[in-house]
């Protein structure tokens, strides 16, 4: 059984794929669906999908697939005899496709000391190539610590959302639940030590339960003024 809103997103999900040919942005299904924010797609689409109604595709932008519709429904058809679509699906006005995807733009991440990775209801447009498999999101680099390998304040770090990682990957990793930074992940002597890319910093060294791995670098943005 779905709520309200999970099969009108299902429905407005189903009605762009026939419609253009790729499923909608997020903050299309926000506008369509009359959310205050995109957090509120994210929980919609995870709920569709552990209840297998749509799955992710990947390396593909904007990759959702309809599985299944529920039962007693009626499906969405591009013929002039439907004259009652969901409310989502009836506001809905099909956009072109093209290789640009937005992703959420979570605040500012600290590349020196750690500071507080705000949440924030904003989106960054982001060219679908550098973006690989799995789910995105963004944020804004602050600091200089990592400039050794390429990353300066007011980068903007485009992160693979993950809770695990190796080794000497950067990663987005949240300490003491509250800040977030972006380091280099080592593990050493039963510690977790976060390591910058800048001489002038000194690595970071916690409990294991102090940090937690919200994501790993998946590549970079920077604009030119």
């Amino acid at each position: 059984m779905l709520t309200a809103k999970q099969h009108e997103l299902l429905q407005f999900i189903q009605y762009k794929l026939e419609e253009t040919g790729i499923s909608p942005s997020f903050e299309e299904m926000k506008e369509a669906l009359d959310l205050r924010s995109k957090s509120g797609v994210h929980r919609l689409i995870s709920a569709l999908e552990e209840r297998g109604f749509i799955r992710r595709l990947p390396n593909r932008a904007r990759a959702l697939e309809v599985l299944r519709q529920p039962e007693n429904t009626t499906q969405v058809r591009k013929t002039a005899d439907v004259v009652a679509l969901p409310t989502a699906v009836a506001r809905a006005k099909p956009r072109p496709a093209n290789d640009i995807v937005e992703i959420p733009l979570h605040g500012r991440i600290a590349a020196g000391v750690p500071i507080e990775a705000l949440e924030e209801d904003r989106t960054l447009p982001v060219p679908a190539a550098l973006l690989g498999p799995g789910e995105h999101y963004a944020l804004e680099v602050s600091g200089d610590s990592m400039v050794e390998a390429g990353i300066l304040d007011g980068d903007y770090a485009l992160v693979r959302r993950t809770d695990t990682a190796r080794d000497g990957e950067i990663v987005v990793a949240l300490v003491h639940d509250e800040e977030a930074t972006l380091k280099y992940l080592r593990h050493e002597g039963g510690m977790v030590r976060l390591d910058p890319a800048n001489g002038a910093y000194l690595p970071q060294v916690y409990l294991p339960h102090e940090v937690k791995v919200q994501g790993k670098l998946a590549g970079l943005l920077r604009r030119y003024h």
